[in-house]
């Protein structure tokens, strides 16, 4: 795939997870891809396979006052098979509060889908707006 195609394929994917079509993502992603997100909040950090991720992101479409976490992207580069996007999401959540993060992601792209995702954020914001003490 070409660095356009590859940038293409991430807006589509980024597309998908916001509007929680949980059942599009699984299918834009290899059998064997895998999300990483940063930091040691358990219960949220750590490296999900393609279908223990799809299952943690439908248990979480309550959370969310319009069921799914919207990401917006606000700059992409791409160089071979490896798209990098930065994007930032303010979601009003269930409960009426509001969660606001900056991210940078890093996509790994094999045979036309997402094979690795790695996820870099604020964690203590996340820490604190969905495992607060």
């Amino acid at each position: 795939m070409t660095t356009e195609a590859n940038k293409a394929l991430i807006r589509d994917f980024l597309e998908a997870f916001s509007s929680g079509d949980v059942d599009r993502l699984k299918t834009m992603m290899t059998d064997d891809g895998t999300w990483w997100v940063s930091g040691s909040i358990e219960g949220m950090s750590g490296s999900y396979g393609r279908d223990p991720l799809a299952d943690l992101l439908r248990a979480v479409k309550p959370v969310y006052k319009e069921g799914s976490l919207r990401i917006t992207p606000t700059s992409m580069i791409a160089e071979a098979d490896r798209v990098a996007v930065e994007a930032s999401c303010e979601e009003e959540l269930a409960d009426g509060r509001i969660y606001a993060n900056r991210y940078h992601f890093l996509f790994e792209i094999a045979d036309e889908k997402v094979q690795r995702v790695k996820e870099y954020m604020d964690t203590l914001h996340a820490k604190e707006t969905f495992f607060p003490a």
